[in-house]
């Protein structure tokens, strides 16, 4: 059954996490401090519980933003779509495909297919856009999956990230599957989130919330290594 809170990483915006079973992931409505429009990043298997906190709070859903195309991730957005036809589905390009594809995302693997609308916006690697009040900038952090990206929430003060299965607290997301890459993994961590200021909370598919600060001292699988700056980053490392 899925559980539901509410952390508070920054005063800019209001987050709502849905953990839903049966792989514990986290799907998050996301809105700006004060508004009734949000987003919703990756609809796992219980949409019956994101519905209900979107009933609750009185929001408006104005898009669907997916980080990566596997089933834990999408399994939610055929639902969401019928209560909201009009909800955009937003993806980064290289993991699009997988939407639609029982076999990319990985439910066919399981013999229970799961595919989901298609997306109907493909981002490119730092692509910026807005919706419902807020500004994203997409990151493709490729390595669990060929065509993920993560969704940093311009703004905000510390910075927030959304970051699917690419980096937990002191832990990685898998890169055992079929296009899975540890090389690529650890090279976009350290390229993309460890250069972001130390305060950067980072919002996981799966566990609890962490800090890149907190990721540069602790993390066994991708120890902090310095390198040049793709985006604003601070030089501690807590």
């Amino acid at each position: 059954m899925a559980t539901v809170d509410a952390p508070t990483p920054a005063p800019q915006i209001a987050v709502t996490r849905i953990e839903s079973e049966p792989f514990a992931e986290h799907s998050y409505l996301l809105a700006a401090a004060g508004s009734r429009d949000c987003v919703v990043v990756d609809p796992g298997f219980e949409p019956d519980a994101i519905l209900e906190a979107i009933a609750e709070q009185g929001l408006v859903p104005r898009a669907i933003l997916i980080t990566h195309g596997h089933s834990d991730h999408i399994a939610g957005n055929g639902t969401l779509r019928e209560a909201f036809p009009a909800l955009p589905i937003v993806v980064g390009r290289g993991d699009a495909p997988k939407l639609v594809d029982p076999m990319g995302n990985l439910s066919g693997l399981f013999g229970l297919p799961i595919t989901s609308p298609p997306a109907d916006r493909l981002l490119d690697d730092e692509e910026s856009f807005s919706v419902a009040g807020l500004s994203f900038r997409a990151m493709e952090i490729p390595g669990h999956s060929s065509g993920h990206v993560v969704f940093l929430v311009e703004g905000c003060t510390p910075p927030v990230v959304f970051g699917g299965d690419v980096l937990f607290r002191e832990g990685i997301g898998r890169t055992d599957f079929p296009d899975g890459d540890f090389a690529a993994l650890a090279s976009g961590i350290r390229r993309r989130l460890y250069t972001l200021p130390a305060a950067t909370v980072v919002f996981p598919g799966h566990g609890p919330e962490t800090t890149v600060g907190h990721e540069r001292r602790h993390n066994p699988f991708v120890p902090f290594v310095p390198v040049a700056p793709s985006g604003p980053r601070s030089d501690r490392a807590d």
